[in-house]
């Protein structure tokens, strides 16, 4: 019996990842969470989860070191910022969550949170005194 290819392996790390960026995302919105876990869970579940990243995926390399760098980077420090036994009760959360199909409502409010961010840097660009 032949062990798992490739794609095998890169497709659970990617569930994985998402698993535990979803287990940040509850984190992030736990009141038990201290608060600057509360925040960097927050900005790595939202750039995690979000469809629009720092470097384009369709740019060959470095369009996934980001996400091979930063996402991974931020979840082991939040596990650090997190007691371990919340850590645990949240990834469990995450993992249930994850068996039952994805949230059209949840994609939509990303998106209109990243488009009002777009919109406010370029609104203040555009009103900057040197334009």
């Amino acid at each position: 019996m032949p062990g798992k290819s490739l794609s095998e392996h890169i497709a659970d790390l990617g569930r994985r990842l998402a698993i535990e960026a979803h287990a940040a995302w509850l984190a992030a919105r736990d009141p038990r969470t201290p608060w600057l876990a509360r925040l960097l869970a927050l900005a790595v579940a939202a750039y995690a989860l979000s469809p629009i990243d720092l470097v384009p995926d369709f740019i060959p390399v470095l369009g996934w070191i980001d996400d091979l760098i930063l996402v991974p980077a931020g979840l082991v420090l939040i596990r650090r910022l997190i007691p371990r036994v919340l850590w645990s009760e949240l990834h469990a959360a995450a993992e249930a969550a994850s068996e039952r199909p994805s949230s059209r409502i949840g994609m939509a409010m990303v998106l209109l949170a990243w488009a009002a961010i777009l919109y406010i840097v370029y609104w203040s660009v555009r009103v900057a005194p040197m334009h």
